[in-house]
């Protein structure tokens, strides 16, 4: 059974430049003559879009889909695609390339362009993956990548979207799909295998309070909720539309440590069990269980955040 000291350090991605690093080591195991040159590009503006830096943008402030949640959904997919990969389902590079590509910019519809700023983005919650899809489109003219991934990462970006259903995304063909079940189930995975998942939805409360989006009362309403959440998640998404795809993470973590265990799948279900104990106690006990990564005083500081009224 693995601990969480083995466990820890693969949700651990805070460092652009170490993620940056296992990534390319990841590919490299798919195709050892793989080029990182295009993705790293985009890698680098993904990082100034986030950061304040890309001409006529501010910085994304969504205090829950921040860098490191695309930071965490983008070495979950390619791990997922080395697993998918060892068990015999070979990946092109465009295939490779495609998934990096959206997984990167799968959350970029949270920014905003310096005229039109104000709140943290979230109140784009219901229309963040729109709003991304059109800034890939434009991207991809504008950095002149190949205007035929267009199409492709359109439904690559889709399959994260929580208003669509996944049977419904008009794929171009089976393959494209496959890729689909990889980016929806790594944006999933992902955030959920982080250790301090559980810290972080109290950001995303905040998100959804902002966005005037759930019927959540309070925080502790959320955290209560998101058993449930995750149960159906798991069954309609993960085992369903996506076929199980995820179970592929155990033919990477075998290959690299030699364990057939699905390290993403022991680390949900430890912060799943972890909930379990915090959801029993009352509201004014609970904060003490959300300790990890010195995160449980930020949200408090972050309600004072209101939406910077519009100019005429």
């Amino acid at each position: 059974m693995p601990t969480l000291n083995h466990i820890h350090p693969l949700t651990a991605n805070n460092d652009p430049e170490e993620v940056w690093t296992k990534v390319t080591g990841i590919v490299k195991k798919i195709n050892s003559s793989y080029d990182v040159g295009l993705v790293h590009e985009v890698y680098k503006d993904v990082l100034r879009l986030f950061n304040g830096q890309y001409p006529g943008y501010s910085a994304i402030r969504t205090p829950y889909h921040d860098l490191y949640h695309t930071l965490d959904v983008l070495i979950c997919a390619v791990r997922l695609m080395h697993g998918v990969h060892v068990s015999g389902n070979k990946l092109t590079d465009q295939e490779i390339t495609l998934v990096m590509l959206a997984t990167m910019l799968h959350d970029i519809g949270y920014g905003q362009l310096i005229d039109e700023e104000f709140g943290t983005g979230a109140q784009y919650t219901l229309t963040h993956v729109d709003r991304g899809i059109e800034f890939m489109q434009k991207y991809v003219r504008d950095v002149r990548l190949p205007l035929e991934f267009s199409k492709p990462l359109a439904c690559l970006m889709n399959s994260t979207n929580p208003g669509m259903d996944f049977d419904d995304i008009n794929f171009p063909d089976g393959r494209t799909r496959l890729l689909g079940q990889i980016v929806g189930s790594a944006d999933i995975v992902g955030q959920m295998a982080d250790r301090t998942y559980l810290e972080k939805l109290l950001f995303l409360y905040l998100e959804f309070k902002e966005a005037k989006f759930g019927n959540y009362d309070s925080i502790h309403d959320l955290l209560c909720k998101t058993k449930n959440f995750y149960d159906v998640t798991r069954s309609k998404k993960l085992e369903g539309s996506y076929e199980n795809i995820y179970q592929k993470f155990g033919a990477h973590f075998k290959a690299y440590t030699g364990q057939d265990i699905n390290y993403y799948v022991e680390s949900i279900d430890k912060n799943i069990g972890y909930l379990s104990k915090v959801i029993a106690l009352n509201e004014a006990e609970f904060h003490t269980m959300l300790k990890r990564g010195g995160r449980s005083e930020v949200p408090q500081s972050l309600k004072s955040i209101s939406p910077k009224p519009t100019t005429a």
